[in-house]
């Protein structure tokens, strides 16, 4: 009889090979299992049988092996579902202003005769700041105005500002920047600022979910520490 020689498998016939392996199912692994356990038994030596402890230690590998599968498959449904859940979570968020770091306030135009908006922001705090000190400044990087917040507890602390230089006059519209120093009894306490921007489309991507601010910033659900 003519035996084939292997290496002629190449090419369509190496893809057409590879396809079929791969549609293996778990369902057919176990029954080529199952067969080659009672192929084995039937063909067993009389005088030696297969001992009940070896028996029962390859149907617990096999069972392993299965169950294992099984949970892998309800992991990744309770992964998936627990994704589906955040962005319809996120999404709840679009239309709303939240709270999350950054440190940039815009100011437009008053309107005649009126007062400038006042500007809302927030500072948080690792633990207590005996003294608070913010400054606003300008794109040149110049201040033009210095709040002495005084002392500010832990975690998040709301800070106004109404849009006027310390001269008490109406600073020109455009983008600000404001900077926190905080202390308690000397030593410098590391302070994260915080501003409000309007949640405008949120985003699902290998990082995970995304809310797209108005402002054009990307911030992650984790970030957002408060929202109205």
């Amino acid at each position: 009889m003519a035996i084939a020689d292997t290496s002629s498998i190449t090419g369509s016939n190496a893809a057409s090979a590879a396809a079929s392996t791969a549609s293996v199912t778990n369902a057919d692994s176990e029954q080529r299992f199952l067969k080659l356990l009672v192929t084995q038994l039937n063909n067993q030596d009389p005088l030696n049988p297969m001992e009940n402890a070896e028996l029962t230690s390859q149907l617990a590998q096999m069972s392993t092996v299965s169950g294992i599968e099984k949970l892998n498959a309800t992991l990744s449904g309770l992964v998936s579902q627990t994704g589906s859940n955040q962005v319809l979570q996120a999404a709840s968020l679009i239309g709303y202003n939240v709270l999350s770091p950054g440190d940039t306030l815009q100011t437009t135009a008053p309107e005649d005769g009126k007062d400038p908006a006042v500007q809302a922001f927030a500072v948080q705090l690792p633990g207590t700041a005996g003294d608070v000190e913010i400054k606003i400044v300008d794109a040149t990087g110049k201040t033009v105005r210095t709040i002495d917040a005084g002392s500010m507890t832990e975690g998040v602390n709301a800070v106004t500002w109404d849009g006027k230089d310390d001269a008490g006059n109406v600073v020109p519209a455009g983008a600000y920047q404001f900077k926190v120093a905080a202390t308690n009894d000397g030593a410098t306490v590391a302070a994260t600022s915080l501003t409000f921007a309007q949640v405008a489309a949120v985003k699902q991507g290998a990082s995970g979910v995304t809310l797209e601010l108005a402002s054009g910033k990307s911030i992650g659900l984790s970030d957002v520490r408060m929202f109205l």
